[in-house]
């Protein structure tokens, strides 16, 4: 078995666990009783130029522990407080060392629209996910089918939720617009055996029309690797390991968002324009 696949049938038995406590038929509606969302997940990503989702996890099943100590709610802040657009929080508890609870507190803690980065193999995860308080959830192509991926973002546009619908080569991007994906994640981490190839962006970006918006995931070191991909006409970065590890993660993203600034000023001295999105939602 794949890492992906373990991580997947784990997300099963947690899934099978947690209807013990709590029915499928409970859950919906507690989720459905809540406000709906305004899909302020995907609507952040729309902005002017290149937006940033920052990540908050403590291990990864490729690099082990990543930070022993994991004050969750400060990296939030600091997150917030340099400008990120949105938050990717780490809930998967056996590899990732992840825990719903970091996100309840971090949504409670923040403004910015939060991602539940989970191994959604169930609607079941997808109502825990708004009761925590997120924004969107995460569905991996590889571990979900084309009817799978497109019952859920049709939960998730009854709940207000945005839908993060990931893919890691050419047919696995035609499956999640087929599906009916409004954000696609090129993931440049190969989740079978988590190599990683940033030229994966570049080779899957022609396939997503300019009306999906286009999310590069993993691998993102430095502001010459950002700059490329807002080159390439990326929407959104996912930054994770690299922020991570960094000592003051204030100072860099504050880096990488002002590296980007510089390099995108036109001839008058004035930051280059991208043609902006106009809001939207789903219902």
């Amino acid at each position: 078995m794949t890492i992906l696949d373990q991580l997947a049938d784990y997300a099963r038995v947690r899934v099978a666990n947690a209807k013990k406590e709590l029915p499928p038929e409970a859950i919906k509606e507690q989720a459905a009783a809540l406000p709906k969302g305004d899909f302020a997940f995907e609507n952040a990503l729309k902005k002017q130029g290149l937006s940033f989702i920052c990540e908050c996890k403590k291990a990864s099943p490729s690099k082990g522990l990543i930070a022993p100590e994991f004050p969750h709610l400060q990296i939030a802040r600091e997150y917030e407080a340099a400008g990120a657009d949105c938050l990717s929080v780490l809930t998967e508890p056996k590899w990732f060392l992840g825990n719903d609870s970091y996100l309840k507190e971090i949504t409670g803690t923040v403004s910015i629209p939060c991602l539940r980065k989970d191994f959604t193999v169930d609607d079941y995860m997808i109502c825990e996910a708004k009761l925590l308080g997120a924004s969107a959830v995460l569905l991996i192509c590889s571990i979900l089918d084309e009817r799978q991926i497109a019952d859920s973002i049709h939960l998730c546009d009854t709940l207000g939720l945005s839908a993060l619908v990931e893919a890691h080569d050419e047919a696995e991007v035609k499956m999640a617009l087929s599906a009916g994906a409004r954000i696609i994640g090129v993931n440049n981490r190969n989740l079978k055996d988590f190599t990683v190839d940033t030229e994966n962006s570049r080779r899957l970006r022609a396939l997503i029309p300019p009306e999906v918006l286009f999310v590069s995931e993993s691998g993102v070191q430095n502001a010459e690797d950002v700059r490329a991909l807002e080159t390439l006409g990326a929407d959104a970065v996912l930054i994770g390991e690299t922020l991570m590890r960094a000592a003051d993660k204030k100072q860099k993203l504050a880096e990488l968002r002002g590296i980007i600034h510089t390099q995108t000023q036109n001839a008058t001295g004035s930051p280059a324009q991208s043609t902006p999105r106009s809001p939207e939602g789903a219902s």
